[in-house]
């Protein structure tokens, strides 16, 4: 979770991670793209054959993929300009003293080895392309968990990547899933073996900090039998004139009996494009959980998606979006019903201010094998003034006859008898408001932990300033 220092607040009128750190990466392949460059990038990391290979055809698959056709406006988004890899360090430490001092301020300044000391049970940092931290407490490695960036799993544990890299978010779903495989870079790679349960959080932070920066990270989490993990995300940028690009590819595997739950917090800036694919499967008796926390960038466009393929797997998706000053919110989430007496359950909570727009675009698919399955869709909006807006477009699609499908939206407006009561008990409009508001995500901060709840709550609290009057 990204924690917010008092003394931070106030270093941008707008964003509190707004500050901006005068470091020159150490290498940089410029603006735009070419197969040149790809090649590049493969060779700065000694990567094998193979992953070239699996780049260059990426690579061939992105030029000819169309940009989306639904959704955000995306046409302003200047490919050519962005730069795709930029390594700020020659080497990810082990030791937080070790990372290059400019760097680590950041970190620092937004909490991560604060929150490593006190509940996580590992933490990378990632800084614009590669990650520059990465460590995971003795007792966890002792258990067998294999935490580290993904360039580092390729090297150590080329077969256990080989075996799970591209599996699920393959090239063809979509331009920036390719884009991604083409040019990733960094991200997390996370394995439990079998019975372990890792009963504090892991967590990741990404920071982008220069302008026009593509940030790819690649995340491969695998869950085997009967274990179980909790893995929190935060991501971070400063603002800029010039637009910044986050395009990551995200793939967790949960085993037979398993649980995973995957918290992501992303607070960037507004000029960050967050294009996202993020797929999980659950295999029998597994469980799969998203928990989706939208309140920055300029656009986001993230679907997480959930394949139950064995019988009696669960698959959550809890997500909130918040956008305002006209920042583009298009999110949402796709369960595939496989297998018999599977269960899916999403759970959907936007607000809206100041011309910003909240879509919720989802998709449920019971196919002929999910005999006796069942999903719950819940989306709930609250539009605050008439310059914003939000809608919901479902997509539901039932290939057997006795499976269930239930969807239900509402779009409402704060409440004036709410406000008048509360107003009456003597706080002022302001302060009820964001009472009000407090209460409505309370489904979603309900389900973090303690800390990372109160932080998202400083958050929100952030984001409804001004909102009256």
């Amino acid at each position: 979770m990204i924690i917010i220092d008092d003394s931070i607040k106030n270093l941008n009128d707008n964003y509190q991670y707004g500050f901006k750190d005068n470091f020159n990466p150490l290498y940089s392949t410029g603006d735009g793209l070419n197969e040149d460059i790809i090649r590049e990038i493969s060779a700065h990391k000694n990567e094998p054959e193979w992953m070239l290979k699996i780049r260059l055809k990426a690579f061939k698959i992105y030029k000819k993929l169309p940009m989306p056709d639904f959704g955000p406006d995306l046409s302003d988004l200047d490919l050519n300009k962005i730069r795709y890899f930029q390594r700020a360090s020659d080497h990810v430490s082990r030791n937080w003293d070790d990372v290059p001092d400019q760097i680590k301020n950041t970190f620092e300044k937004i909490g991560v080895p604060e929150a490593e000391r006190k509940y996580l049970a590992g933490a990378e940092a990632q800084y614009e392309s590669e990650a520059v931290y990465a460590n995971i407490k003795k007792e966890f490695k002792e258990m067998g968990i294999i935490f580290s960036d993904t360039d580092t799993a390729l090297r150590e544990h080329p077969d256990l990547v080989k075996k799970h890299f591209g599996k699920l978010v393959t090239p063809q779903m979509n331009k920036f899933a390719a884009l991604n495989t083409a040019v990733w870079s960094g991200g997390v790679f996370l394995y439990v073996p079998k019975g372990v349960h890792a009963k504090i959080p892991i967590q990741a932070f990404f920071r982008i900090n220069a302008g026009r920066t593509g940030q790819f990270e690649r995340t491969l989490i695998i869950v085997d039998e009967d274990a179980s993990v909790n893995y929190v995300e935060g991501c971070t940028a400063p603002n800029y004139s010039e637009d910044s690009l986050h395009a990551a590819n995200v793939e967790v595997f949960v085993k037979k009996n398993a649980f995973c739950r995957y918290t992501t917090i992303q607070n960037w800036s507004d000029n960050v494009y967050s294009l996202e694919t993020k797929r999980a499967s659950a295999d029998e008796n597994g469980t799969m959980e998203w928990v989706d926390g939208n309140l920055g960038s300029k656009v986001t466009m993230k679907y997480p998606s959930i394949d139950l393929n064995g019988p009696h797997a669960t698959g959550t998706m809890l997500s909130i979006a918040f956008a305002s000053n006209n920042i583009y919110q298009d999110t949402g989430c796709i369960m595939r019903h496989h297998a018999p007496h599977t269960s899916s359950n999403v759970v959907s909570k936007s607000i809206c201010k100041s011309g910003g727009i909240c879509n919720y675009r989802g998709t449920i698919r019971m196919n002929k094998e999910a005999h006796y399955s069942k999903s719950h869709i819940e989306c709930d909006t609250i539009i605050m003034d008439d310059d914003s807006a939000s809608d919901t477009i479902p997509h539901n699609e039932i290939n057997n006859g006795d499976s269930e499908v239930e969807h239900e939206a509402k779009v409402s407006k704060i409440s004036e008898t709410d406000l008048y009561y509360l107003m009456s008990r003597g706080l002022s409009e302001s302060e009820a408001t964001k009472m009000i508001i407090m209460g409505f995500i309370e489904p979603f901060s309900n389900q973090l932990p303690m800390e990372y709840a109160v932080e998202l709550n400083k958050l929100i609290d952030y984001q409804m300033e001004d909102s009256v009057g």
